[in-house]
């Protein structure tokens, strides 16, 4: 678990440093012209922390296919971009209509709804021209980009919102709790895992093998997250407590309980794990990984 740690740490160092490489300017000369109203919310939410998940995700499985990970860090930080604006958008008052994330205001609080809205907006453009700029062979980078755009769209966390606000006004069942949650949390866990195979050519059963991880994974990611917004604290959860059922949202924790989902997590979370091993020789830290986001908050 120490060495997991350690690998964890230095890769989520390397993205920190390259994300704030991207909006190191400010005022009028930040992003080569980018007015400032605009850069200055962008980077707040994009440096306000969090733990970077997805672009490790995607230098992990980079790493495990044998590839250099240097290769891939523009990508994973186009990934933690996309992942960025879909948070700014999901706070809008229009949407879930929290204040907090992160452990601090959430961006339209500070910047304004329109400001948050377009910050929103960029960081969806920056996820793409980063991935684009990948120095990687054409071919590869192209179905990077499909991946991403995937995950992004009306099969991804777009149509994944659709469906959740739909069940706010309705309800939702078991069938649909799991369909909102594959489109809207999983479907950027399985974008950011196939994005490190594709980055260091790996196999087809590599591939395959990625996507059946991070699916899993970010089942049991999204039914951690509704247990503990049952269960924890604002300042552990770094957005608000509770919210879940102050707006009567149907999540797998009012469904199913407190023991079940611990049922659930662990039963994904070896399903994660068992994916890796016809594919990988070196998995360690991928299973390493499954695991502590199962036991994240306990």
């Amino acid at each position: 678990m120490n060495s997991f740690r350690a690998e964890y740490g230095r890769l989520r160092a390397m993205i920190e440093d390259r994300l704030a490489s991207y909006f190191a300017a400010t005022g009028k000369d930040a992003g080569g012209g980018v007015p400032s109203a605009l850069s200055d919310a962008m980077r707040y939410s994009l440096a306000a922390g969090g733990k970077r998940v997805r672009p490790v995700l995607t230098l992990l499985f980079c790493l495990a296919c044998g590839g250099d990970e240097a290769t891939a860090l523009d990508a994973a930080c186009g990934v933690e971009c996309l992942h960025t604006y879909s948070l700014i958008h999901d706070d809008l008052p229009a949407m879930d209509d929290d204040e907090l994330r992160r452990g601090k205001p959430s961006n339209h609080i500070v910047f304004g709804e329109w400001r948050a809205i377009l910050a929103g907006d960029a960081l969806q453009a920056k996820a793409f021209e980063l991935v684009a700029a990948s120095p990687l062979q054409p071919e590869r980078v192209v179905k990077m980009l499909r991946e991403l755009a995937r995950a992004a769209g009306e099969l991804g966390i777009c149509g994944g919102q659709a469906l959740d606000m739909e069940a706010e006004e309705r309800g939702a069942d078991a069938d649909g709790l799991y369909k909102i949650h594959a489109m809207k949390t999983s479907s950027l866990m399985e974008a950011a895992a196939k994005l490190g195979v594709f980055s260091a050519g790996g196999s087809d059963i590599q591939l395959r093998a990625a996507g059946e991880y991070a699916r899993a994974v970010g089942m049991a990611f999204q039914i951690r997250d509704d247990a503990l917004d049952a269960t924890a604290d604002s300042a552990t959860l770094g957005k608000p407590a509770g919210s879940d059922e102050k707006r009567g949202k149907t999540t797998f924790f009012t469904l199913f309980g407190r023991a079940r989902c611990e049922e659930l997590i662990a039963g994904e979370t070896e399903r994660a794990k068992a994916a890796l091993r016809p594919a990988f020789e070196n998995a360690g830290a991928l299973s390493g990984l499954a695991d502590d986001l199962a036991r994240r908050g306990k």
